[in-house]
């Protein structure tokens, strides 16, 4: 589950106590936003998406009003405004109105769980926050921490020392960064990103970090987010037949968590664990047929049920099947290795052989031999792939996945084909 945006992002941030912009949700009357103008000045519109929709302000998604009726005018045209995100529309169902926050300095600060390092992570940049995609390296802390001490306040001071931040931002975000582990941790997330913070200035000359945007994203496998009593409409969307059949799934061991990212996608990849499935997804982006989590020990059965049916729906136009995931503790590498191998071979049986580069990247009990059975059936299917283990950076295995879909679409494909006997 993934929610974005301040409406909800405001209410689980009370949680810790960080400050927030003001917001007022899509039932907000003139009143209430002549209320919300006078006291701030100057407000925002922004549409209200499901899920973890983002770069709707470079796509002019964003309303600004410094009166009732030209925020009435930008609530009319966005109210159910449409947008591209990783290649799939999508519609807004409603908007909010949010109070300005007039700052100096913009912060951009996320959590999330790295399997680079296997330990949370935290990304900070004084350097402003919406366009940090574009910032180098140099200017960008990324500093792995010990999950069982938590994020402390040396942790930040370092990361901001490290970037020569101005001293006056230090002291405000050491003292108020650190609540953000307790809202991550406690509740189950697997990323949580603010992007930006704004830092008021107050009367008495200090800075207050103030949250202006939020997303985050939870592990349905762990029950303590049910604690935040979201109502089931926040991550609710209408499901494709695909996402409608894997996700029929659900009732029994192991996850079977689906989304379609691009119906014109390459690059079908079975992810297991939430965090190699925000990081794959990201960095796959419009390359990717789907988003997924398949972690949590599946049985032979029900992986062999969850292949069949990616099989089915996205083998044809993909050049690679992607099956990547960080080193498990509890999932039984041989058994789902050999269901998804399994289900393969007999995709080809039914529908006939295909072009495909297969790319795995996996760590955990039981790997050499489920690796050592997937070998055996891509050898037999004469299908090309490559196989990392759990020393191999993720980030590094999805390159490669790249790579080989750039392979296969500048004439790989039809070397496969040809090796295949097909046409």
């Amino acid at each position: 589950m993934q929610i974005t945006g301040m409406y909800w992002g405001s209410r689980l941030l009370d949680y810790v106590d960080f400050p927030t912009s003001e917001v007022l949700g899509p039932e907000a009357d003139a009143d209430r936003i002549a209320g919300l103008i006078d006291r701030h000045g100057e407000i925002f519109i922004k549409p209200m998406f499901k899920g973890g929709v983002g770069r709707k302000g470079k796509a002019g998604l964003l309303g600004r009003a410094r009166d009732v009726p030209t925020a009435m005018k930008e609530k009319a045209r966005l109210y159910f405004a449409e947008h591209f995100h990783n290649g799939t529309p999508v519609k807004a169902e409603g908007v909010t109105f949010e109070g300005a926050v007039p700052a100096e300095h913009e912060i951009y600060f996320s959590l999330t769980d790295s399997t680079e390092y296997r330990a949370p992570i935290i990304t900070l940049t004084h350097y402003g926050g919406m366009d940090i995609e574009e910032l180098p390296p140099e200017k960008i802390a990324r500093i792995p921490f010990d999950p069982l001490t938590g994020l402390k306040g040396f942790v930040v001071s370092n990361a901001l020392k490290r970037l020569k931040a101005p001293r006056e931002l230090i002291s405000p975000l050491v003292q108020s960064l650190p609540r953000l582990w307790d809202l991550y941790h406690t509740y189950g997330m697997t990323t949580l990103e603010l992007n930006p913070i704004r830092m008021r200035p107050e009367r008495n000359g200090r800075l207050t970090p103030v949250a202006c945007d939020f997303k985050c994203a939870f592990d349905d496998d762990d029950p303590n987010w049910k604690r935040l009593d979201l109502p089931a409409s926040v991550d609710a969307s209408s499901y494709s037949e695909f996402e409608q059949e894997v996700n029929r799934l659900r009732t029994y061991q192991g996850q079977s968590d689906v989304f379609v990212i691009n119906e014109q996608g390459t690059i079908t990849a079975m992810t297991f664990g939430g965090g190699a499935n925000a990081l794959v997804t990201e960095l796959l982006g419009e390359s990717a047929t789907i988003s997924s989590d398949f972690g949590g020990n599946p049985p032979y059965a029900k992986m062999h049920d969850i292949s069949r049916i990616v099989y089915t729906y996205w083998l044809e136009q993909s050049n690679v099947l992607f099956i990547i995931g960080g080193k498990a503790n509890n999932t039984d590498i041989y058994e789902t290795f050999r269901a998804m191998a399994d289900a393969l071979r007999d995709h080809f049986n039914s529908h006939g052989p295909q072009p495909l580069y297969v790319v795995v990247g996996r760590g955990g009990p039981n790997l050499i031999r489920g690796m050592g059975y997937l070998r055996d059936t891509l050898d037999a299917l004469g299908l090309p792939y490559q196989m990392f283990g759990h020393d191999s950076a993720m980030s590094e295995v999805v390159n490669f996945a790249q790579a080989a879909d750039r392979w296969m679409a500048e004439g790989g494909r039809e070397l496969v084909a040809k090796r295949l006997g097909i046409g």
